[in-house]
């Protein structure tokens, strides 16, 4: 039984959009793509590619799998990010996508939320949903996301594509992880819980004693 796990990268405010560069989206007048970059060094120092290498599957939603798939391919297997991302399996979910060329990819249909829990149970391991907003919000209200990895940026966007909508119910987080890149940003891990009905009705919360580093 495999598990998904949601990347995004956002700003402290909650903005997903345009982080890679000023062209990448530019819908609704959004003027500041290209966020990400100053800190990605950051990220790769305190990440590296042990996540990468621990994935078995990735997910995305059409407009992140079409950027994906007009970079990546082309880069050399001397980059272990490439050389994961170009042999792994992948799969998006369309309806308008045609014959994918990316190697290895399947396309599915995302009307039916249970095609991808069907997924979950094909795949052995995580599967990893990269970006792609919209389909991130329709998996998590749909209670199908096992744990978030968010890597929030030291930036007031205060505009743009926000990350998390609306929910049928309160969820509770469990902490599974947090670091500090040298650059500011928070990287940090969480494991989705079921459905909170009154979050009043919590129990006590217990501390928790990881402390928050620099990553290396």
């Amino acid at each position: 039984m495999g598990t998904l796990t949601m990347i995004e990268f956002l700003s402290a405010d909650g903005v997903m959009q345009g982080l890679g560069s000023p062209e990448e989206d530019t819908s609704g007048g959004f003027t500041h793509g290209g966020w990400g970059a100053p800190f990605a060094g950051g990220i790769h120092r305190a990440q590296g590619s042990a996540e990468a290498a621990a994935t078995a599957a990735y997910l995305f939603g059409r407009k992140t799998y079409e950027k994906m798939a007009s970079f990546w391919p082309l880069q050399p297997d001397s980059n272990p990010m490439a050389a994961h991302l170009n042999a792994a399996p992948k799969y998006v979910a369309s309806r308008t996508l045609g014959l994918p060329q990316w190697q290895g990819t399947a396309r599915i249909e995302i009307d039916r939320p249970e095609v991808v829990a069907d997924l979950k149970r094909q795949v052995d391991g995580d599967i990893a949903l990269l970006g792609s907003g919209a389909l991130a919000r329709d998996l998590l209200a749909a209670g199908l996301v096992d744990r978030l990895r968010l890597f929030v940026h030291p930036l007031l966007l205060g505009s743009g594509t926000r990350l998390f909508g609306g929910l049928p119910q309160p969820r509770r987080l469990t902490l599974s992880s947090v670091t500090a890149t040298d650059l500011g940003t928070i990287c940090v891990a969480y494991d989705v819980g079921a459905e909170i009905a009154d979050v009043t009705l919590l129990p006590a919360m217990e501390p928790v004693t990881q402390e928050v580093g620099a990553g290396r």
